[in-house]
């Protein structure tokens, strides 16, 4: 008896550290979209946060995107080529792309390269007590800190999956029309005629604006709310991969059951 009333008041304190977890991380979220209209004072921190997100980015996003639409092309060709049917190959490289793999792979690896670096660089700053100094000179620094990367982070991801998905295209046509040898013609009509730009290329872009807002935030929630020792800001950037990868998963699926499913 006495064990199930310690296991219950386990779980009741684990179910309140959750919600209280929640609701002041929705709180925090809140309040920096509020403060975030300062920023038309100050673009410059803006455009800054953006070059050091997505130009760092860059090469690691395009180097992906051209591997995958690769393999997606040489996977895409052997199970068409069962059904006669690899004149589809630029269709099935183009919708694989831009409708789950540029969205899903490019957040996966936005979440590990800059959101771990989001939440290392704002933990280190709360280590060395820069924004405590910040709040002592009368700064904000939720709209001075945390309110840039944010948005620039929700720019950056959808643009980075772009570029993922032209790439990976890029790679499909190399592997198909180059390699194996499918007609050009019928590789670019058959992507054209079949892919629409509002279902598959514009909820590809939502996806990719809701990924990016989802995984900034949580990069930058783990890093403001680390206790300011090294081991627990390198426990906020393990946090912050796990996370994120979880949230973009559940997030995907969800939306791909709201889009694709009328």
């Amino acid at each position: 008896m006495k064990l199930a009333v310690n296991l219950l008041e386990r779980l009741g304190a684990w179910v309140r550290d959750h919600v209280e977890g929640v609701g002041y991380s929705a709180r925090t979220f809140f309040y920096m979209l509020g403060v975030s209209p300062g920023l038309l004072r100050r673009p410059r921190l803006l455009t800054e946060q953006l070059h050091f997100i997505g130009n760092y980015s860059l090469l690691i996003i395009t180097l992906s995107g051209l591997f995958v639409g690769m393999v997606l092309g040489l996977q895409g060709y052997y199970t068409l080529n069962k059904y006669g049917a690899e004149q589809s190959l630029g269709l099935l490289v183009a919708l694989g792309l831009t409708r789950e793999l540029g969205p899903v792979i490019t957040a996966l690896l936005f979440a590990g390269r800059a959101g771990t670096s989001l939440t290392a660089e704002i933990g280190l700053m709360k280590a060395g007590e820069q924004l405590s100094a910040m709040e002592m000179m009368a700064v904000n620094p939720v709209q001075r800190v945390l309110a840039p990367r944010f948005w620039a982070g929700v720019i950056a991801v959808p643009c980075l999956a772009s570029i993922f998905s032209a790439v990976g295209i890029f790679g499909g046509y190399l592997i198909g029309v180059k390699l194996i040898g499918v007609d050009e013609g019928a590789f670019w009509s058959q992507m054209q005629g079949g892919v629409d730009i509002y279902k598959d290329v514009f909820n590809g872009f939502v996806k990719s604006v809701v990924f990016g807002v989802a995984i900034t935030f949580i990069a930058l929630y783990q890093g403001y709310e680390a206790r300011p020792t090294p081991e627990d800001v390198a426990g906020a950037t393990t946090r912050t991969v796990v996370i994120s990868s979880l949230m973009i998963w559940w997030l995907d699926f969800m939306l791909t059951a709201l889009m694709f499913s009328k």
